[in-house]
């Protein structure tokens, strides 16, 4: 077992305390939106086996099938193929989504064919893979997901009685739902400036009004007037009435897979994804956005999103389930005095200690034990026997990162 040494994101959008209030720190008064924890070469995380702190990166790319597990590293070669994170949103996020692997091996390769340098800003694909993710609740949680039903959306934008919208509300009655909000989304992203900026304005004070007179939308209204202030103008906060507002309580999470347009708007949680930089922006930013290649890559299917809530799996471990091979993500509770709890071996993990005080035990005492406070993570090569044991008072919350297809080899 090896403590973890982490680097944290200044993103502006980040909150000024919720990671420092989870580490047990004093805020700096500078935004800290991400806490990095694995061996992504953007910011690897750093271990110590003696001989001073070392990428980790560096460790798993030295012995592949030692670290990582040899039915890992056959998959997914010699790194490791997830991210693991603390996110901390005090402002959104842009909307955004992210390719499937088919999309991103082809648009990686046209973009090399094209000449166009990796640390273009117009660049859409920095590698060639794909990028699910999955983001649990911490503290109450806010974004948007998915498309909601078309519907529905009319509804909720008729009754903002903005004259420009009005055609948008017609469309989206029309059927298939798939092609009105394919018209939508590209109509609002296509709109001259101009014309755009007053909409987006318009819609904002309307917003503002209907989320005072309260209802079953006024959680939504709240949002959409607050993305205007955040982005006067931006298209994005049209496109945003498009989509799924949710609200997660602490330990739920969504899913997000290939082609589900997204933003994150407020609330710490656990962030775990696939190592890859690939995303296409649909507004709430200044960067580029690229109308033809994002159109391409998301999907227009409506419906509600799939909350997830943890399931029980063998020994209490409770699992996020997703269909994807790069990760696994579960939680432990750790109940005071209760016997140390035996992690399932298989291959390499992180442990990130969420709540109360954690202590991981090696189970052939190879190893001294590792306490572990809020906000404080360990890694475990493969194979490595570990059992965890709450540690204080009140118990222990353990959140367990690992790679699906490896829980046992």
């Amino acid at each position: 077992m090896d403590r973890l040494t982490n680097t944290v994101r200044p993103y502006a959008w980040g909150s000024t305390t919720a990671i420092p209030e989870l580490l047990g720190q004093e805020p700096t008064g500078e935004p800290q939106a991400e806490l990095w924890m694995g061996a992504h070469p953007g910011a690897p995380s750093r271990i110590d086996r003696g001989a001073g702190l070392t990428a980790l990166s560096d460790v798993i790319a030295a012995d592949p099938e030692g670290e990582l597990g040899a039915a890992a590293a056959r998959r997914f070669g010699p790194r490791l193929p997830f991210l693991f994170k603390v996110l901390a949103a005090g402002s959104p996020l842009s909307l955004q989504v992210h390719p499937d692997l088919d999309q991103a091996r082809a648009g990686f390769a046209d973009e090399e064919e094209r000449g166009v340098p990796l640390d273009a800003p117009h660049r859409n694909y920095k590698d060639v893979n794909h990028k699910p993710e999955l983001i649990c609740a911490l503290t109450p949680f806010e974004g948007l997901c998915g498309f909601r039903a078309p519907d529905e959306t009319a509804e909720l934008v008729a009754a903002l009685q903005v004259d420009s919208l009005k055609p948008f509300v017609d469309i989206l009655h029309a059927h298939p739902e798939s092609s009105a909000l394919r018209e939508v989304l590209t109509a609002v992203l296509s709109a001259e400036h101009d014309a755009m900026a007053e909409t987006v304005e318009a819609a904002a004070h309307a917003a503002e009004r209907l989320a005072a007179l309260g209802g079953p939308h006024a959680d939504a209204y709240a949002a959409y007037a607050s993305l205007a202030r955040h982005f006067p103008g931006d298209p994005g906060v049209i496109a945003a009435m498009l989509l799924n507002h949710v609200r997660l309580q602490p330990g739920e999470a969504l899913y997000l897979g290939a082609g589900v347009p997204h933003a994150y708007l407020d609330g710490l949680g656990v962030e775990i994804m696939a190592n890859s930089d690939n995303v296409l922006r649909c507004g709430l930013t200044p960067k580029h956005v690229d109308i033809p290649e994002l159109l391409r890559v998301v999907r227009f299917e409506p419906g509600a999103p799939g909350v997830l809530r943890p399931e029980a799996d063998a020994g209490e471990e409770e699992v996020y389930a997703t269909p994807i091979d790069e990760f696994r993500l579960s939680r432990l509770v750790l109940a005071e005095g209760a016997a140390a709890h035996p992690l399932p071996a298989g291959g390499a993990q992180i442990l990130l200690c969420t709540a109360g005080e954690v202590v991981l035990r090696a189970l052939d005492d190879s190893a001294p034990e590792l306490r572990l406070t809020r906000g404080q993570s360990a890694y475990a090569a493969a194979g490595e026997r570990v059992a965890a044991v709450a540690a204080g008072p009140g118990g222990g919350t353990l959140f367990r990162a690992t790679v699906a297809g490896a829980v046992s080899d």
